[in-house]
């Protein structure tokens, strides 16, 4: 499919583009409300295993909406309250997106893995008012309930259920007659929990235009869509990748969502999907791709895909190469964090260079420097950072909420650093490195190493334990935990097995270390720190 894309000249747009934020900026209503003005717009195309299909229009969903903000008023739930959405990929999850957006509640995703533990602790620090759920983790909820007095509002996608509002029941009997709340473009929006190397998880705030404007440069240059594309993003809704490609990057150019919903990625039928629906562009994790070059492509025939991106994690030159082979098309990758909207990529105008994560994205300056903010000449490897001073660009998160030293310490003179580490080449080009904390991305999940170990340690064979990212032919790279046993156990595969289980149980089941290496003694430094670093390096040696 030959067409013009939306980016010709990367130079020519990086250098005029500007953004443009009003004071006042509502989602749904400047964005969503926009597109529904025409009734027969599609918004989104959902289908399941059981071959059950259902289109819904743009005007549709933000009908479905506005009876949903009525009935969250009467629940109590006010501008600046936070709702907690658990849910897998039911037509709800966005419902209940562009209803808090509408009515100015700050919506936090999470996960359809956490436990009733992750979830008590999401409640409790966010003081979260409301949680809309399915069958499946009403029951988690259940478990904790009593003890979160924050919450005030149980709505359940599905069943009836004691002690639980139905969804289906009140939203088609309330009004669609909802005005839509006059934000702040600065109000607080979205509300995502994020792992780090120590600690619990931390809270990251996103405001109206952060991501509702910020993501416009994701769906236009990235992704890379306009208004005829149907797009498909094979990102869980827990996570803010779902947020950028699965909501606010495709709608703000008006494209059509693809869903499938599944309890599990299979990689037969996704891409039997690919070809069966009309699908023009694809977003997914390399681990996906590096999944799709094990089958037999030469069977599939993807006439209407025109255009395919990955993030999440660097993405192997000899799997670009054997996707092109067999489909035509090269895999652009992309770079971003929950934290931010896409802050570099290989645009389509762009040559793609494998292993790189392309050039900075217009309306942002992106550089490596050093440990005193100076930016780093080509070749050298520094910090990933973004230049937010004079001019602090739209797409940036607000702050960690309620952890303003966390907050400071990501901004270094005229920067806010990534966390994350690379060198930039004579063209222009970034090369991701590594994360310059212990942060793991394993299968596009970002898992602290803090939490996996404080799982362990409560298993009573571990003494002692540390998590590092390891190299995987599938995966990228794995959970590895190197254990030292308590006095009276002794290492074997059964109790390898017996702790991943463990580790699955106490927290959420993709955080399990896949590798498990029992040992006498761990690297510490001089004041008792683990030094993850060391054993990570001895990982890594040789595979770099």
């Amino acid at each position: 499919m030959s067409q013009v894309h939306n980016m010709v000249d990367y130079d020519k747009t990086y250098a005029e583009f500007k953004w443009n934020v009003p004071e006042y900026f509502n989602f749904s209503g400047d964005v969503l409300d926009k597109w529904a003005q025409d009734p027969n717009k599609l918004a989104l195309w959902w289908v399941d295993d059981d071959g059950n299909e259902v289109k819904k229009t743009f005007a549709e969903l933000c009908q479905r909406s506005r009876q949903l903000c009525n009935v969250l008023s009467e629940q109590g739930v006010k501008k600046g309250d936070v709702v907690i959405v658990i849910m897998p990929r039911l037509i709800e999850w966005w419902e209940v997106n562009i209803a808090c957006l509408r009515m100015g509640a700050v919506i936090s995703p999470g996960t359809t893995q956490l436990t009733p533990k992750d979830l008590k602790y999401r409640f409790d620090s966010a003081e979260a008012v409301c949680i809309i759920t399915d069958n499946d983790n009403a029951p988690k909820v259940d478990a904790v309930r009593a003890d979160c007095p924050t919450l005030k509002s149980f709505i359940l996608v599905g069943d009836k259920k004691e002690g639980w509002t139905n969804y289906e029941e009140v939203v088609s009997a309330a009004s669609d007659q909802f005005e839509t709340v006059n934000t702040r473009s600065d109000d607080n929006a979205i509300l995502y929990f994020t792992s780090g190397t120590t600690g619990y998880p931390k809270m990251t705030v996103h405001t109206q235009a952060s991501y509702g404007i910020g993501h416009y440069v994701t769906g236009k240059f990235w992704l890379d869509l306009r208004e005829d594309d149907l797009h498909w993003n094979l990102s869980d809704t827990g996570w803010a990748k779902a947020a950028w490609s699965s909501l606010f990057g495709p709608w703000n150019c008006g494209a059509a969502l693809f869903v499938h919903h599944t309890p599990r990625f299979d990689v037969k039928k996704t891409l039997t999907n690919l070809e069966k629906y009309p699908v023009t562009t694809l977003c997914g994790p390399p681990t996906a791709y590096r999944m799709f070059v094990l089958e037999d492509l030469s069977k599939y025939n993807f006439k209407t895909l025109r255009h395919v991106v990955a993030a999440g994690e660097p993405l192997n030159p000899e799997i670009i190469d054997y996707w092109e082979k067999h489909t035509g098309l090269k895999i652009r990758d992309g770079y971003g964090q929950t934290e931010t909207c896409c802050l570099a990529g290989t645009f389509p105008c762009l040559e793609v260079r494998a292993g790189s994560m392309g050039k900075p994205t217009p309306g942002f300056v992106v550089e490596v420097i050093d440990e005193n903010g100076n930016i780093l000449p080509s070749g050298q490897e520094g910090d990933i950072a973004v230049k937010v001073k004079p001019e602090r660009p739209v797409g940036l998160f607000k702050e960690y909420w309620k952890n303003p030293e966390k907050t400071a310490s990501t901004y270094r003179g005229d920067w806010y650093c990534t966390g994350d580490r690379a060198i930039k080449d004579e063209d222009g080009y970034l090369w991701f490195v590594g994360r310059s904390d212990d942060v793991i991305l394993a299968s596009g999940y970002r898992i602290g190493p803090f939490e996996v170990e404080s799982a362990l340690l409560e298993h009573p064979a571990v003494a002692e334990s540390a998590v590092v990212s390891s190299p995987d032919e599938m995966r990228g790279e794995v959970v590895k935990a190197f254990i030292i046993l308590a006095p009276g156990y002794q290492g074997s595969d059964e109790l390898v097995k017996e702790l991943q289980d463990y580790v699955k149980k106490v927290t959420a089941p993709y955080k399990y270390p896949r590798k498990i290496e029992f040992v006498d003694s761990l690297p510490k430094t001089i004041s008792g720190k683990i030094r993850r670093i060391e054993l990570r390096e001895r990982e890594w040696a040789g595979k770099k």
